[in-house]
């Protein structure tokens, strides 16, 4: 098997794919968890919403796996975990793969595996080891016909990201984006470079210039949602990344920690899929929370 048949599993007639990310419990932070303590509960939402992936950790993957059915969403393993996320960074950062990675992402009947590649600044071993992961991940991707997505992440310093919130509001440590399109353009080619067959990348700050980034990548590029963030400005940004040629997106947050997560995927998949527009998305979350008018563009977590 090529990687190309389990590509297809990914992305839909449309050529695109809605993966949602519920692989945070791997990183050791609390305000992560918010929406997700239980987590068959979770994973059973979002599959009755039947987004195209859904990505978990080789602890949490059998949860999907066991749900009976073919029509269920394809699996995106997440292979590494980092120390990375918190308020305080600490003294010795890392990012290391789990053992074996593309055999378990087999074994658990994966579409993909996905692994970072992390900038944070005067950081450059953390930097190095992120690259072995993904020197080491490669071959064996190639062996197996398992597609490899890369997340390239440019941080800002710690000293400029405000403190995280347990509601997951804000990130802490090295977590904040930096959106700067100089820095996020070299990485996200480095990845391709490395062998991405998919990249998970920050939006740039002017989301105008993100067809930069899809065409330095040369291969499927799905923004990340980052923070949890008003329902009419993640719309808003997501209707954009998809007309600078976006084949998709990954969310996690603004998805699981939403009032209903299930209308949300459906929402984003309109965006993704149907071309829908943002009071359309809009529309199809608020007619179904009562007590929140069809106008609404706040924040609900």
């Amino acid at each position: 098997m090529n990687n190309k048949t389990r590509i297809n599993r990914l992305f839909a007639s449309t050529g695109k794919c809605f993966d949602v990310a519920i692989d945070h419990g791997f990183f050791n932070e609390l305000s992560f968890l918010s929406g997700i303590e239980d987590m068959n509960k979770a994973i059973e939402i979002i599959v009755a919403a039947a987004p195209d992936a859904i990505q978990l950790t080789v602890g949490q993957a059998e949860i999907l796996q066991r749900i009976p059915g073919k029509q269920k969403p394809s699996l995106v393993l997440r292979t590494d975990v980092a120390n990375v996320y918190g308020n305080v960074l600490p003294s010795y950062l890392f990012s290391r793969t789990i053992e074996e990675p593309v055999e378990q992402a087999l074994r658990l009947d994966a579409a993909c595996v996905v692994v970072n590649l992390l900038l944070l600044p005067n950081q450059p071993e953390l930097f190095r080891q992120c690259i072995d992961n993904i020197c080491r991940l490669k071959p064996s991707c190639d062996r197996f016909g398992m597609p490899l997505m890369i997340e390239p992440l440019v941080m800002q310093p710690q000293s400029s990201a405000p403190p995280a919130t347990e509601g997951g509001k804000k990130g802490g440590g090295g977590y904040m984006v930096d959106g700067d399109i100089k820095k996020i353009l070299p990485l996200v080619r480095q990845a391709r470079e490395l062998g991405a067959d998919i990249i998970k990348a920050d939006p740039c700050t002017d989301v105008g210039e993100y067809h930069k980034i899809v065409e330095i990548a040369g291969v499927p590029v799905l923004p990340r949602g980052g923070g949890r963030a008003p329902d009419r400005e993640i719309f808003s940004r997501t209707v954009e990344l998809i007309k600078q040629g976006a084949k998709g997106i990954v969310y996690g947050r603004n998805v699981i920690q939403h009032a209903n997560p299930k209308r949300m995927t459906e929402a984003f998949m309109a965006i993704v899929h149907r071309g829908a527009s943002v009071d359309e998305a809009m529309k199809i979350v608020t007619d179904r929370i009562p007590g929140i008018p069809s106008s609404a563009d706040g924040e609900r977590s």
